[in-house]
């Protein structure tokens, strides 16, 4: 059995990937503002956003041909 996916859906993947990591970033600074309520939630966010992120990227790069 043989997944692939075309070029153009890897790129779309890489692009999601990137904007989860601009959001994870951001979201990660908004945690540590201590006037914030939530911290700990939002630490949680952010880091979700970035192991999501990654998961995004490694499928673009192996069935994607991405990179």
């Amino acid at each position: 059995m043989s997944l692939a996916l075309a070029h153009h859906t890897g790129l779309i993947l890489a692009q999601v990937a990137g904007l989860l990591l601009v959001f994870g970033g951001v979201w990660l600074v908004a945690a540590q503002v201590t006037r914030l309520r939530h911290s700990t939630a939002r630490t949680v966010v952010a880091g979700a956003a970035f192991a999501a992120a990654g998961v995004l990227l490694i499928i673009a790069v192996h069935w994607g041909h991405v990179g």
